[in-house]
């Protein structure tokens, strides 16, 4: 590397040889030219390998250059150096797909990742090892922390995967977000995180690391920012370039919470104020978000739907509008990038929340950004001589600052319209289910040989190692026949403290009820009466975990299980079982035995039925099920089951619990994206269930013969289990004649009917179909959303005719608004706006 001079800037900056990735204050710098990179999460362990391809491409078809993940320690290192890189968790494979896609690739190494990943990615076994404490000056985990490390370094340099070998990946990462936490720590936090950045900078990678969060951040590494908004970050030395590692498109879900959504104008908005602010290198987190099959999910309580409200939707599907948009942002920022990372840049005032940056090198170049981040009031502003109107809480990009080719709040992308299609498992001719289950029923208790009996109460994950959800524990109390409540046919009342996450109640191996936690460090109490009789009565509790903590100050260290049980109501009052002598077991047969598999499916005595009982707790249910039909994604209906684990072909589909949130929370019909945005402004969903279908990925089926397995905890109605496959049945768009398109669309779009001068409505159904009807046209001022547009009191008659002749019958349709098909001048002093909603079969 040599360092020249560049005049223009007035600084040396360091220039790269082939194949070598260096930075300076305004980029990275690839084969030696500074890169303007747009980056998209996409977690390998969270999709199928037959997947990636599909997610890489759509990623790069939305003007995506790179692909970001982070290592899955947990997934990769099941005990002390025992490797695992099969199936989803095949790395290499993934980020050679990556590299053939022609993109560049960021590996988040952590290893810690937090992530609403179980356990913060971190192993399990490594707690306990003796004197672990996680993320600090700790002997034991930085030697295991360095180990696997270098472990995944050398992996990607035997495969030749690091840019400077002539692979992909052009960035790594070491820790995550520990500036949060550091102080925690004390000293000991401080020398951790210079001891991790020095361990990762000694593994001679060939390219820079970056830790995020990382307010301290050495020379030696690049500390990025994570935010919904990273416009006001500067980095914490003036030689690094501005980085954003985490813009949050969406917001994760848990088990009875809402549904978190994030508008797309609000997402442009951030990013276009962050390159205009100077960024370099932007990674939506998520870009897929994907699902946590199995166990993964962290939390406690996060869904196994890890979709996060993402440009590419749970299933892969790209999701639209918000897909779109942020394809013709990049591509207007793109066509800013000379400018910005190397011209000389100019902040001007042009009023109270307006300012535009300019870009201008000595070649003539010029690239504007003009913003108004006023969160109610639209503005006209004047930039050189020439009138400008800005939506409020906006953006709009002039590579040349002439003309304005995006504004972030002008949406022009169409929507979709996607429904989940019900098909029954299995069903004859006439309608009539045939299909027949076998059914397994769990002992409520101890089941075998008890693993230990101890006086009082454990700690629920010290105990199972997450090794299972579940934890057995049983004890008796004697009831005297002279007891009141026995007499008077009244009940006592059970009453149970915990650290969480949930338990199922038995007496006399009766279910009676569930408990759960807040979803944080999920403490609760429990309160329900109790059916006791004279004589000996067995009092069992299921205890479970949902997921353990990701992240925090001594995450490592909260617990989960019983603190307290008593039961009220007794003629001496009330009795305290706490100290009692329990009986403990980990986890529960069939998982034990392994029915879900092949392997062990033969390990118990099934009961075959074409009536499987319904509303029964700890029941095992088995089908043979055929594949639903056609080639869209699959998920599974699971609305009428209680909580439980499921498994297809022994593959893990994951927890399912559809539990819903409360009613009582705030819930948006239509979400404002004017304004600074957070997980709880835009949700939906209040009063009903988090999460009702739960993915399977199409390669996990055979044509047929396919072995379904649900494991109920609490009691549901299987027979109501549903496959569904999610569909694109319609496209909506809704464009006004002054959305900006001057200069945009010739950069790769191939629309032969444009007109420079004309706003374009495009629409585009899924392959192999076309648009074969239309239910709603009108051009004037039409209200309303996709699904319920409505016409105004100004309308074009002839909107739907227009609309037929060019899109009826055909994939891909583009309408000009133009006074050629619209009447100019329709809605008096305001811009004509197209509404239209067509269906695809």
């Amino acid at each position: 590397m040599r360092l020249v001079s560049n005049p223009t800037l007035g600084v040396l900056f360091p220039v790269a040889q082939p194949g070598n990735v260096t930075y300076d204050r305004r980029s990275l710098i690839i084969d030696g030219q500074r890169k303007l990179l747009i980056s998209a999460a996409i977690h390998y362990p969270r999709s199928v390998p037959a997947m990636w391809p599909g997610l890489v491409q759509t990623a790069k078809e939305g003007g995506v250059d790179v692909i970001e993940t982070y290592v899955f320690w947990n997934g990769h290192e099941l005990s002390p150096g025992n490797y695992y890189f099969g199936g989803r968790f095949d790395l290499v494979k993934f980020v050679k797909i990556v590299q053939q896609a022609g993109m560049h690739l960021i590996l988040r190494i952590g290893p810690f990742i937090a992530a609403e990943w179980n356990y913060g990615g971190v192993p399990v076994w490594l707690h306990y090892i003796p004197g672990t404490v996680f993320r600090t000056n700790s002997t034991t985990f930085m030697y295991h922390m360095q180990r696997f490390t270098t472990y995944i370094v050398n992996l990607m340099k035997q495969e030749k995967l690091f840019a400077s070998q002539g692979g992909p990946i052009i960035l790594a990462q070491i820790e995550n977000e520990y500036g949060y936490y550091e102080q925690f720590y004390g000293e000991g936090g401080k020398q951790y995180a210079m001891w991790a950045a020095s361990m990762a900078v000694s593994q001679n990678t060939g390219v820079p690391w970056i830790m995020c969060q990382q307010f301290d951040a050495p020379d030696s590494v690049i500390g990025t920012c994570n935010s919904f908004y990273c416009d006001q970050f500067t980095p914490n030395s003036p030689n690094k370039p501005k980085i954003w590692t985490e813009n949050w498109p969406g917001w994760f879900k848990t088990f009875g919470g809402r549904d978190p959504h994030r508008p797309p104008e609000d997402v442009a908005f951030a990013v276009a104020r962050f390159f205009q602010k100077g960024g370099s290198v932007q990674n939506y987190y998520m870009y897929h978000g994907g699902t946590n099959f199995g166990r993964t999910a962290g939390g406690p309580f996060i869904t196994t739907s890890y979709d996060y409200d993402a440009p590419v939707d749970e299933y892969g599907l790209p999701r639209l509008p918000k897909w779109g948009h942020l394809k013709e942002l990049h591509r207007a920022i793109k066509l800013c990038e000379h400018a910005v990372l190397n011209g000389e840049h100019v902040n001007i005032s042009l009023g109270p929340s307006l300012e535009a940056d300019v870009y201008t090198d000595s070649s003539g170049a010029c690239a504007a950004f003009i913003s108004n981040i006023d969160d109610k009031n639209d503005k006209t502003v004047e930039f050189r001589n020439v009138s400008y109107h800005l939506p409020a809480w906006s953006v709009s990009i002039l590579p040349d600052c002439k003309n304005v080719v995006f504004n972030t709040a002008k949406v022009s992308s169409q929507s979709n319209i996607v429904e989940m299609v019900p098909e029954n498992l299995q069903q004859s001719d006439k309608g009539v289910n045939t299909l027949k289950w076998d059914v397994f029923k769990e002992t409520a208790g101890i089941w075998g040989k008890a693993d230990f009996v101890k006086n009082g109460f454990v700690d629920q994950i010290n105990t199972t190692k997450d090794t299972t959800d579940y934890l057995w524990l049983t004890t008796s109390i004697f009831i005297g026949e002279d007891e009141e409540f026995l007499k008077k046919g009244s009940k006592p009342v059970l009453l149970i403290e915990s650290k969480g996450h949930a338990l199922h109640a038995f007496v006399n191996q009766e279910y009676l009820g569930t408990g759960t936690g807040n979803g944080t460090h999920s403490p609760f109490t429990f309160k329900n009466p109790i059916s006791l009789r004279a004589g000996r009565n067995e009092i069992s509790f299921l205890g479970l975990t949902v997921g353990l903590q990701t992240a925090g100050p001594y995450y490592d260290f909260i617990g989960a299980g019983l603190t307290s049980i008593k039961i009220k109501g007794f003629n001496n009052g009330t009795i305290d079982l706490s100290s009692y002598a329990w009986t403990y077991k980990i986890g529960v047969l069939g998982e034990h035995l392994r029915i879900y598999q092949e392997d062990g499916l033969n390990s118990v005595n099934w009961t075959s039925t074409y009536e499987p009982p319904k509303g029964q707790s700890l029941t095992w249910y088995k089908a043979i099920v055929d594949a639903p039909p056609g080639d869209e994604p699959v998920g599974m209906d699971m609305l009428q089951m209680g909580k439980g684990l499921a498994w297809l072909n022994g593959e893990e589909i994951g927890r399912y619990w559809p539990r819903k949130s409360s009613k009582k929370l705030e819930c948006v019909q239509e979400c404002d994206y004017r304004g600074k945005f957070n997980p709880d402004k835009c949700d939906t969903g209040c009063g009903e269930p988090t999460q009702k279908w739960y993915h399977i990925p199409r390669s996990w089926f055979k044509p047929s013969g396919n072995i379904l397995v649900i494991f109920e905890e609490k009691g549901g109605d299987p027979k109501k289990i549903r496959f569904l496959r999610r569909k694109v049945s319609g496209v909506c768009a809704n464009v006004a004649e002054d959305y900006p398109s001057t200069g945009i669309e010739s950069q790769g779009e191939d629309r032969n009917e444009k007109d420079n001068n004309a706003s374009l409505v495009h629409l585009t159904c899924p392959k192999n179909t076309v648009i074969s009807a239309l239910k709603f046209a009108s051009f004037g001022n039409p209200s309303g959303s996709c699904g319920s547009y409505r016409q105004g009191n100004c309308h074009d008659p002839n909107s739907s005719l227009v609309v037929e002749k060019a899109c009826l019958n055909k994939n891909d349709c583009v309408i000009k608004l133009t006074e050629e098909n619209f009447k100019n001048n329709l809605c008096p002093g305001k811009s004509g706006k197209l509404a239209v909603e067509a269906v695809c079969s």
